[in-house]
């Protein structure tokens, strides 16, 4: 049976969830500095579907600004570096051999205001799920029997400061990945 308990703590766990992964998709967006996770958005074309970069290549970074792909099928090379050609991170990949080396450009102004822009929509995102959990919790808090009016009203009270909190967590988040891109 639920209680106003039960629904808090399932919303909790959602909301925990969605706060995971808009870190997650932070990670993706570049700052200066190489991180193997840039490349986690990037989908390739292999064996007749689409599969994320960790499923078809290890991606490791030796130094700041250099990514280096090695694809586990090495027959595989070329799609995997058209896959990071084409795709929205503007990155310039070569083949070598049966690796490819991606150098990371120095970033000027206008690529770090459009990856602002790029966080700022993923954190909406990651905001509009938060809304979501709440809306759902709501209307579940609503069809509860037996519970009375006031005692709704304290859960939909406790239910927006925990969607507060977690808005505020995600405005942190975007405070900090903002200050990490625009960072020279």
């Amino acid at each position: 049976m639920s209680t106003i308990q039960n629904i808090l703590k399932d919303t909790r766990a959602h909301l925990d969830k969605a706060l995971e992964a808009a870190k997650h998709e932070f990670t993706t967006v570049r700052s200066g500095k190489a991180n193997p996770t840039m490349l986690d958005t990037v989908r390739v074309e292999m064996y007749g579907s689409h599969m994320t970069m960790n499923q078809v290549a290890n991606v490791s970074s030796p130094e700041p600004r250099l990514l280096i792909v090695t694809p586990f099928d090495k027959g595989q090379v070329k799609a995997v570096e058209k896959a990071i050609r084409e795709s929205d991170l503007g990155l310039d990949p070569a083949i070598q051999g049966a690796i490819i080396r991606i150098p990371l450009p120095a970033m000027n102004e206008q690529r770090r205001k459009d990856l602002v822009k790029v966080v700022h929509k993923l954190a909406e995102e990651a905001r509009v799920g938060i809304r979501h959990w709440r809306t759902e919790a709501r209307d579940r808090f609503k069809k509860l029997e037996g519970v009375s009016e006031d005692d709704v009203k304290h859960a939909e009270k406790d239910l927006q400061k925990l969607h507060d909190d977690f808005i505020a967590k995600i405005d942190g988040l975007v405070k900090a990945k903002e200050a990490e891109i625009m960072e020279v």
